[in-house]
């Protein structure tokens, strides 16, 4: 896709999208991210970040592919058949250029989900509540685990970020009331995920006020937070209402956003409708389409 700009309705500056192939594309992003853009970078992360200049985000918000659990039809994703290490070796060299791009006193937040083993079935049949969960590859069990085990993978992630030297700040809960049905029956139906507050440094923005709990309490840490069906390609989006407190609490107005795997682009909706600046990555160019439709329309 070559290099162009928009103007969504109500956004104060462009959206600039930048292909992986384009001339010149370090530079352009620098020169994007100086006249204060929105930027929409196609590629896989890894490759994509490498051109934001050091400390120009404020807060990253994003929810990166899950192991084991989909298949995005993408050449070069995370997540889908490779073993376990790799797949956490690949998410904490990612978050290492994210670590760069980051400001001194910012934040990360991640949603992640858990995945159970596959007792080295090459494929998952669909769920009849859940048709989406078929994939025609799967990665082995991991060394040390057995058929039906619970892996593990967002503390096996987190514990992975703190080894490197991000400070892990907080595991919030996402609980949500409107799970997804499961057709189990011998486990209770999974109905919550994890977010990891990750910071850069020891002291960081952290607007307390920003988002406030019932009867006026500071927030804590489990978040009831229905799930939000999206009308695009992308069938894996979190609630927007779960973004807007990240960003809320992590940046001012103005401030950029970044989310290193951006799909349908729920984080750069909720940057824009909160008066923030952001730069989303994006390995497949379909999902390009629906993220600029819906920053038009919304």
């Amino acid at each position: 896709m070559p290099y162009e700009a928009l103007r969504p309705e109500g956004a104060g500056v462009g959206t600039h999208i930048i292909g992986r192939n384009t001339t010149r594309r370090g530079r352009k992003v620098q020169e994007a991210v100086a006249a204060g853009h929105n930027l929409l970078l196609i590629g896989d992360a890894a490759a994509t970040l490498v051109d934001v200049p050091d400390r120009t985000v404020q807060t990253v918000v994003t929810s990166p592919p899950y192991w084991s659990l989909r298949d995005y039809d993408t050449a070069d994703q995370v997540g889908r058949n490779e073993p376990l290490p790799t797949f956490i070796k690949a998410l904490v060299g990612i978050f290492a250029e994210v670590h760069r791009a980051l400001a001194d006193d910012g934040t990360l937040w991640v949603n992640i989900g858990d995945s159970y083993t596959s007792g080295n079935r090459g494929s998952r049949a669909p769920d009849k509540k859940n048709p989406a969960r078929a994939m025609n590859v799967r990665p082995p069990t991991p060394e040390g685990l057995k058929d039906k085990d619970l892996v593990g993978v967002p503390w096996r992630f987190a514990l992975a970020m703190q080894e490197v030297g991000w400070w892990l700040r907080s595991d919030i809960i996402w609980y949500k009331p409107n799970c997804q049905p499961e057709s189990v029956r011998d486990r209770p139906t999974r109905s919550h995920e994890h977010i990891f507050l990750f910071s850069k440094s020891e002291r960081y923005l952290y607007d307390i006020d920003s988002i406030l709990g019932p009867n006026g309490r500071r927030l804590r840490d489990m978040w009831d937070i229905n799930t939000v069906g999206f009308p695009g390609a992308h069938f894996a989006t979190f609630p927007p209402e779960l973004v807007r407190r990240c960003i809320l609490i992590g940046s001012d107005k103005g401030d950029y956003v970044l989310d290193p795997f951006l799909g349908s682009g729920t984080t750069a909706a909720v940057a824009q409708a909160n008066d923030r600046r952001f730069i989303g990555c994006e390995l497949n160019p379909t999902y390009i389409h629906v993220v600029l439709e819906r920053l038009n329309s919304e």
